[in-house]
């Protein structure tokens, strides 16, 4: 178990808060200043004309109206990312009704402010709409704002879930930050088609042994009903990251859709969100549980599960939003101190139900806080510590919601782990720098044995030029894929999950193999070793651009190293390579987005307009 201080703080917690806190000082002080002149300026209904009131209230019942005229009632704010063809979104259609009874059960109000959208990472995969994806997040955040800026709430609830969807929510949150902040999920669908299954069949297809008819199968087997995808993705690991942040009620993030205790969890967080307006007496706006203590137990709660790389660059952003500073070195450094306790698909064979049937993130939170490993002394949406997510939430025998303990061991530690015997001593995460840039991998689901890849490469611009090379049988070897201009400025940063099939065919015949890309990967990969994020990015003139075919790259996940095996001076004086990337700069809305790719910030920041 690592050692906690003797203040009970693990050292390496403990330094990097620190460094944190110092490096953010002055940007912190300034956001912090104008969150409390903007809350002192008190209930924001107060300062609408009454022809501004008379718009907001127009269409609502007289109740209501005579409720919102009243600055003793408290009005929450919903925004939402519904829409029906995303199953992790689809049950919020019915969440705002429920909130609106919920808030007017509790002597309150509830209006849904806006809508977000919302796009599934699953449907886009390959195609063109991912160069839309990252960017995203940061269209999130801009609507939430104008949700919001309506100046008519106390409080606000966030309905979101997936890849995208949760960052840029918290952003504008963290943007309003004078008001609380709850957030609400809507949960994991039933467990299907077990993920290994599902990807052996993928690899199958790609192989060419089953035809389309089978593949469509598999995969409606696997994703077959409303809620979150099953698997330890990006949208799960968000979820995660809301309850070891404090946004969440305890409990709250892997509780299935369409279910008592579901809808009983929503009715709590409408009530607990009127409570701690300022109109009551246990007043928690964001801006206050949003600091650098909560985003170290989310970088510590990424690595402990071994969650999405996406997080990476999310975290960043959000923290920032929020005055906070930080940086990949800190993640590389709680990752060293933190114990990979989970083994949840693709780093394992479950799926988040088994692994909230195990003892889930209660456990967890209750193994690393007594490790040290987290920060207990933070302002959560549920009071003040983190100690109250150690309780799960439960029905009582007259249906009421009550907080019970968590389990104080693991029910199958083929899942999940305490601290004192984890699955391995560090985290999933690693920083990898060298004369190509920096970079991160996931080697949470690679085995040992892989952590150190030394090939020559292949360079290609685009992933269907991947595919078409070995279908050819043209990457029938050792191999480093080099996918370059794959970055936020040259194409808006897409994931290239659907090169794993095809990678990990590679590496099942026996062959050395692995992924460098200034792109990104899905939360859902893991088996291939992938160097991504890699910056600077290619367009932006990074070292990736000079790479030729049949240079020899070294990927030393055990070192942090990620170094091409050319001569120094020869390398520096090649040319960078720069191809015609007008074709992504139109088409499927990539056209819209010009502005965002001229102008979004580096990975290492968060690769982000916004902020």
């Amino acid at each position: 178990m690592p050692a906690p201080t003797t203040n009970g703080l693990n050292p390496t917690v403990a330094a990097v808060t620190d460094r944190i806190r110092e490096r953010s000082r002055d940007v912190r002080a300034a956001y912090l200043d104008r969150a409390r002149r903007a809350g002192e300026a008190g209930p924001v209904r107060a300062s609408l004309t009454c022809g501004n009131l008379a718009h907001a209230i127009a269409a609502c019942g007289p109740a209501d109206k005579a409720a919102l005229t009243s600055e003793a009632t408290g009005n929450i704010g919903i925004v939402t990312a519904y829409n029906d063809m995303l199953s992790a979104h689809q049950p919020f259609e019915d969440f705002p009704k429920l909130i609106r009874d919920a808030a007017r059960a509790a002597g309150g109000t509830a209006q849904v402010a806006g809508g977000v959208p919302a796009m599934c990472d699953g449907v886009t995969q390959g195609q063109p709409g991912m160069e839309l994806s990252l960017f995203s997040r940061d269209v999130i955040a801009l609507s939430a704002g104008v949700a919001l800026s309506h100046n008519c709430f106390d409080a606000a609830i966030f309905l979101g879930v997936c890849d995208k969807i949760v960052p840029g929510l918290v952003i504008a949150a963290a943007s309003f930050g004078h008001i609380p902040a709850v957030f609400v999920p809507a949960g994991p669908m039933t467990s299907g088609l077990p993920n290994d299954e599902k990807s052996a069949v993928r690899q199958r297809y790609a192989k060419g042994e089953i035809s389309r008819d089978e593949l469509l199968k598999a995969e409606m087997a696997s994703y077959h009903g409303p809620g979150t995808c099953t698997f330890y993705g990006t949208a799960n690991t968000n979820q995660m990251l809301m309850e070891f942040m404090g946004l969440h009620l305890p409990g709250a993030s892997f509780v299935n859709p369409g279910t008592p205790l579901r809808e009983a969890l929503t009715r709590a967080a409408t009530r607990r969100a009127l409570q701690i307006t300022a109109a009551g007496n246990e007043y928690t706006p964001c801006a206050e549980v949003l600091d650098e203590r909560a985003f170290v137990n989310g970088m510590v709660g990424l690595h402990a599960t071994g969650g999405s790389t996406n997080l990476t660059l999310h975290l960043i952003a959000m923290a920032r939003a929020a005055g906070v500073l930080i940086d990949w070195d800190d993640m590389a450094a709680l990752s060293e101190a933190t114990p990979l306790m989970a083994r949840v698909y693709p780093n394992g064979i479950a799926d988040v139900n088994h692994f909230h049937a195990a003892g889930g993130l209660q456990f967890m939170i209750g193994e690393l806080l007594g490790a040290g490993l987290l920060h207990e002394d933070v302002r959560t949406v549920a009071g003040d510590g983190l100690s109250r997510y150690t309780q799960e939430p439960k029905l009582g025998p007259d249906g009421e919601l009550v907080w019970e303990n968590g389990p104080s061991e693991s029910l199958t530690t083929d899942i999940l782990r305490p601290v004192s015997a984890p699955f391995q001593k560090s985290g999933g995460l690693k920083r990898l720098d060298g004369p190509l840039g920096e970079a991160v991998i996931k080697v949470s689901a690679v085995k040992p044995e892989r952590h150190v890849v030394e090939a020559p490469c292949a360079v290609f611009h685009d992933q269907e030029a991947v595919k078409a090379a070995w279908k050819a049988g043209e990457l029938d070897r050792d191999v480093i894929v080099v996918v370059r201009f794959q970055g936020p400025k040259a194409n808006g940063m897409p994931e290239l999950h659907s090169l794993t099939p095809a990678l990990g065919v590679l590496q099942d015949k026996g062959f050395k193999v692995a992924l460098v890309t200034d792109g990104r990967m899905s939360g859902a990969s893991g088996k291939v070793p992938a160097a991504i994020h890699v910056s600077p990015e290619a367009a932006d003139g990074g070292p990736i651009a000079r790479l030729r075919d049949g240079d020899v790259i070294r990927l030393d996940a055990a070192a942090g190293r990620l170094e091409v095996l050319v001569e120094a001076s020869a390398f520096a004086a090649r040319e960078p390579v720069a191809p015609d990337l007008s074709a992504n700069e139109h088409g499927i809305g990539r056209e819209l987005f010009a502005a965002f790719r001229a102008h979004v910030g580096p990975a290492g920041t968060g690769a982000a307009v916004v902020v």
